[in-house]
């Protein structure tokens, strides 16, 4: 579907879903080559900025990780846009609203400086959805108990779900660090003057969008690591409550077993009160040795 957006001279050119024809039509409208949207035919791996004769082609991506081509000439601007993994696509109203407030003084510099303060935006959008779900593993982590080994594979399998959205996350942000650098440099002609100032708000946003990806990354590593130290106090525990019980059923089971034994000599099985001082042995030294693990915090 292409949709297209006028601001004075400028025109804007949107295309989702584009289809090979598609493709071919701006090819011809705009006198560029026919190999000029090869690159928006496949996903790309990360946002690059190519220049060439007559325009710049620049790749960047949003907070949902959908991909937008842009195509930057001197009076014209083309975005191609992709789908993200789970099929949505970048929404262009924002920025199509901040650029109608600017009037005739908007230029393809302009629209490239204002998408990409929208997708800058977006990245703070995801990091607060990704912070919020870490906090949530976090405090289940320390307030819940993990008590069965599905329970404990399902906090195990959110963690390095934050951790890898976090990663792709960051493939999509550092390059980009590159592009506005080049943009900044005024690699591209025709990004100048007002553009530039809102490119230079744009690259101070994203080093925070940066920091904060790095800072959530170190911190999901400190919850995989409290949530293996909680698991191994959890197993602990549970081997003092083995190891006590044990030691109990051990005291009882060793005077059964000397008494037992059944050897002609022991004076103590004729003897009339001997089954009940042999129980009360048992008693006495079970619940001494539960006292005494209960003391220790054992059981």
């Amino acid at each position: 579907m292409i949709t297209h957006h006028e601001f004075g001279s400028t025109k804007w050119v949107d295309v989702v879903d584009a289809t090979d024809e598609e493709l071919a039509g701006l090819d011809h409208e705009h006198g560029l080559g026919e190999r000029t949207f090869d690159e928006a035919r496949r996903r790309a791996a990360r946002p690059t900025m190519q220049r060439f004769a007559d325009h710049a082609y620049i790749v960047a991506f949003s907070g949902s990780l959908a991909e937008i081509d842009m195509y930057v000439g001197d009076n014209w601007f083309i975005t191609v846009r992709r789908d993200d993994e789970e099929g949505r696509d970048w929404d262009p109203s924002v920025a199509l609203d901040r650029l109608r407030r600017c009037g005739t003084t908007v230029n393809p510099g302009v629209i490239v400086a204002t998408i990409l303060e929208e997708l800058v935006d977006g990245y703070f959008d995801s990091t607060d959805v990704l912070e919020d779900q870490l906090e949530e593993i976090e405090d289940r982590i320390f307030r819940d108990p993990v008590e069965t080994t599905r329970e404990e594979q399902h906090v195990q399998a959110e963690l390095f779900a934050v951790r890898r959205k976090l990663l792709e996350l960051r493939r999509a942000v550092m390059p980009l660090r590159e592009v506005l650098s080049a943009l900044l440099r005024r690699e591209v002609s025709m990004i100048d003057g007002d553009a530039l100032v809102g490119i230079r708000d744009t690259f101070d946003k994203l080093l925070r969008a940066v920091d904060i990806v790095d800072e959530l990354r170190e911190l999901v590593g400190n919850a995989v690591d409290a949530h293996l130290a909680v698991v191994s106090n959890q197993m602990n525990a549970v081997m003092k409550q083995l190891t006590a019980w044990g030691s109990i059923v051990f005291g009882a089971t060793l005077i059964a077993g000397i008494y037992g034994m059944n050897f002609q000599h022991m004076p103590e099985l004729e003897w009339y009160l001997g089954y009940p001082f042999a129980l009360g042995m048992m008693a006495v030294l079970s619940a001494v040795l539960y006292r005494l693990f209960r003391r220790r915090g054992w059981l």
